[in-house]
């Protein structure tokens, strides 16, 4: 694999580690808590530099008593360790208010949203430091030690504290917002699709060699050996360089039938090795080149992208919720993002070596397959609703215009015409019925129009 190849693949994988340790509420405040004990063993030496006369401190050094030092500590630590409780509260009553407005799968985006871990984290540290502090405070040959630089700082703390406090506060009110729920959903899905869409640009140009992939399926079904699950789970992520490496020491060609977003069952087969000799050498070392887990992620899946999406749509035009306006906010940025897959979705299927052997043939979600999971189930919950009828088809217009192939454009205006179908069904008012299909000959005029 060339340099540059490795290095992007490298930074994937980077990527996912990344993303793996950003979904908790613990590893950002871990961090600070480490942080606030190596600020403190720097101004506790600080401190026992000028107890000893080795150093003259600043004069806007607080200075004081011992008694009245563990007053001011003690009052500063038991405040935040409240806050904390107040925040932890506050954190509770947002994922509640997601996992119940905007379904189960929305609760991921808030924990591993930055804002809040990182108000979590500098209340834990500023605790942690007021502690050490306040334990800090002893006897000495020269009288009690106060360590001043310390309580200064943690008076300082305490101010950053309350900056954290009215920023999280701001902060949590904006993120439980539909609109910027939804805006926040879309950011994530785009980059997605940039690095699937990269993944496929990875692939030098270089001469190939060997059997052609349709000739490698067809012998990978007939004398393919077959590798079982491990563990079920949802298929999270494929090192696919890993699996190039795997399949080219042992000689070999690896197909796995499934795509990141897709359950894999134990004892199900996981991947197909030809030749069959070399499933023994590939079914000791597959295990580190994919991963599994118990829920689907945005890394490598752009269908759950799409999913989170539809899923707010289908919620917000339930009977309970009937919420037009926000299943019109998700069909806008459902049709930003299938312009995006338009232009740019080229997702690589077959993995070669550097000597252009396959090794690897994967699967990546087709682009019929993305456009119809961003339509159909909006479009059949939408029954009697012209308005967002109408925005769907807007969306359509918007994507076909930025569309050039012919197949492509075909099925868009399939789901158009399937709009279409739906409102002279469903919409007993003429006028209604009118605006729909003025929206209808509008992409149908897109799709008439040649480059």
């Amino acid at each position: 694999m060339p340099r540059t190849a490795r290095s992007r693949s490298r930074a994937r994988a980077a990527d996912w580690r990344r993303e793996a340790l950003r979904t908790n509420l613990w590893v950002v405040p871990a961090l600070e808590a480490l942080a606030a004990a190596g600020l403190f063993a720097i101004t506790l030496g600080l401190d026992r530099a000028a107890y000893n006369g080795k150093l003259d401190l600043p004069s806007w050094v607080l200075s004081g008593s011992a008694d009245g030092a563990r007053q001011v500590l003690t009052t500063i630590a038991a405040a935040v360790i409240t806050v904390v409780g107040l925040v932890f509260s506050i954190t509770i009553v947002a994922l509640t208010l997601a996992s119940t407005q905007f379904g189960p799968r929305m609760l991921r985006n808030f924990i591993r949203d930055r804002g809040t871990q990182l108000t979590l984290g500098t209340f834990v540290a500023t605790f942690l430091y007021a502690v050490l502090v306040l334990v800090a405070i002893s006897p000495g040959p020269h009288g009690d030690f106060v360590p001043h630089l310390s309580i200064t700082t943690t008076l300082a703390l305490t101010l950053v504290d309350l900056a954290t406090l009215i920023y999280f506060i701001n902060h949590i009110a904006r993120s439980i917002q539909l609109p910027q729920v939804v805006a926040s959903i879309a950011h994530d899905l785009a980059g997605a699709i940039d690095d699937q869409s990269a993944l496929g640009a990875d692939a030098p140009d270089r001469t190939e060699r060997g059997l052609s992939p349709s000739e490698l399926l067809a012998r990978l079904r007939t004398e393919g050996a077959v590798i079982t699950t491990s563990a079920s789970g949802y298929l999270q992520y494929l090192r696919h360089d890993r699996l190039v490496r795997i399949a080219r020491d042992a000689d070999a060609v690896i197909h796995i039938p499934y795509r990141p977003g897709h359950f894999l069952v134990q004892g199900h087969p996981l991947a197909y090795v030809w030749p069959p000799q070399a499933a023994a050498h590939v079914t000791a070392d597959l295990r580190r080149g994919h991963v599994t887990g118990p829920y689907r992620t945005l890394t490598q899946d752009v269908s759950f992208g799409f999913d989170q999406l539809v899923e707010i749509a289908l919620r917000a035009l339930s009977a309970a919720v009937n919420d037009t306006f926000t299943a019109i906010t998700c069909i806008d940025w459902l049709g930003d993002c299938l312009c995006r897959i338009t232009t740019t979705w080229q997702p690589q299927h077959v993995h070669r070596d550097r000597h252009g052997y396959v090794r690897v043939i994967a699967h990546q979600p087709d682009y019929d397959r993305l456009v119809r999971r961003s339509f159909e189930k909006i479009r059949q919950c939408s029954v009697g609703m012209p308005a967002v009828m109408i925005r769907l088809l807007d969306a359509l217009d918007k994507v076909m215009r930025q569309t050039h192939d012919p197949g492509r454009r075909k099925l868009l205006m399939e789901q158009a015409d399937l709009v279409l179908h739906t409102c002279d069904a469903t919409v007993p008012e003429a006028s209604d019925r009118a605006d729909v299909e003025r929206s209808h000959r509008a992409v149908r005029a897109a799709y008439e129009q040649t480059d």
